[in-house]
């Protein structure tokens, strides 16, 4: 039964190729004053990813280069160093795919079996070699990180990270395994079960956590919580000099009120999580929600939907403002400057005191841009 609906997930999907359109979620390429992004987004009930393009300069539509239709929601991505783009599902996700756009050919895609989920995210070693994802075991709730070879997608290592809810991955700068390379993730602590999907579950036992693995043999290396369990840490970036960690977090406290005054910010400086707070007559409106996640020489960024508009905070943690931007969610940096994605307008340079706005094209119009967009260096 379930080899059958993936295989007519699968049919649909595959029927996306035909609206692969060439003409534009951090990712794809820069050349001269062009700017390309990969991207997901939703529109009309269907779901893509793809690459969004437009020129620098306020006014410049932001249009779609090329699109993939894919079968349900996409979350995170990846772009390797031959163009091609990696997505997963949001969570509790059964499929991932590698696509390159423009390039001609099907996508490959992998389906889970039933024994675990993907939860949204994917990362590549430096050489492109192999993938990492954050995937939870469909019968314990336990989360792993699985290792994969990036050329045929099969399974070469599984390690645990101790912890659940695993969402966000990325690789260490700070070097501190005597040169070897680490990972940092972000364990969210959000009890769900299988039969139920996304639906939460006994959220008094969350245990949300940072944690460092060897990236060689998947040995822990460190763990780390915040006072306050009821802040899940989802996403990550670093700082441009890469001594800080900022993690975006999202509030899961019963009582409301509590929830709405939740911190959106947390910093990691290798040895200990602080939070970092708003002012609280801005953290009300913030609701206790972060989304996506930047860093540039100005400071940090954290997309803030709920509250329509991206949270600004200088690198030491002190609050600078709130940019306005409809249904802001997907953030990423090119050049030191901000790009942050909209409803029907994306923002570049977001933390200049005038951001550059670029209206979204036609083919773009009602479309919903998910949590995450890259910056890409490749030709398309």
């Amino acid at each position: 039964m379930a080899t059958d609906l993936h295989r007519r997930h699968a049919l649909a999907a595959l029927a996306g190729l035909g609206a692969c359109v060439i003409a534009p979620g951090a990712a794809f390429a820069t050349t001269g004053d062009r700017v390309h992004l990969a991207a997901a987004w939703e529109r009309q009930g269907s779901f893509h990813i793809g690459v969004l393009s437009t020129h620098e300069g306020a006014g410049q539509a932001l249009q779609i280069h090329a699109a993939l239709e894919v079968p349900t929601r996409a979350h995170g991505l990846c772009v390797l160093s031959d163009g091609s783009v990696l997505a997963t599902a949001r969570r509790p996700g059964d499929w991932l795919v590698r696509w390159r756009p423009g390039a001609g050919g099907e996508p490959q895609w992998l389906w889970q079996d039933g024994e675990r989920s993907f939860n949204g995210h994917v990362l590549a070693s430096a050489d492109g070699q192999r993938l990492y994802t954050t995937e939870t075991d469909a019968e314990t709730g336990a989360s792993w990180v699985v290792v994969r070879d990036a050329r045929t997608l099969t399974t070469t290592a599984v390690w645990p990270t101790h912890g659940i809810d695993a969402h966000e991955l990325i690789w260490d700068t700070q070097r501190r395994n005597g040169g070897a390379p680490t990972l940092i993730v972000a364990n969210g602590g959000v009890p769900t079960a299988p039969e139920t999907g996304r639906v939460k579950r006994d959220l008094g036992r969350m245990d949300p956590s940072l944690v460092r693995l060897d990236a060689r043999m998947g040995h822990l290396l460190g763990q780390w919580r915040l006072q306050d369990p009821r802040l899940s840490l989802r996403h990550l970036a670093w700082s441009p000099d890469g001594a800080l960690l900022g993690i975006a977090l999202q509030a899961e406290h019963d009582d409301a009120a509590a929830k709405n005054a939740a911190p959106v910010l947390a910093l990691f400086d290798g040895s200990a999580l602080r939070v970092v707070a708003a002012p609280e007559h801005i953290a009300q409106s913030l609701r206790g929600y972060g989304g996506s996640m930047a860093a540039t020489p100005t400071g940090w960024a954290v997309s803030c939907p709920r509250a329509h508009g991206i949270a600004t905070f200088s690198l030491r943690g002190e609050w600078q403002g709130l940019v306005p931007l409809p249904e802001v969610c997907p953030l990423a940096v090119r050049g030191g400057a901000l790009w942050a994605g909209g409803l029907t307008a994306s923002l570049q340079d977001a933390q200049a005191s005038r951001p550059l706005r670029h209206p979204h094209g036609q083919r773009l119009q009602g479309a919903r841009l998910d949590n995450h967009w890259v910056l890409a260096t490749q030709k398309f």
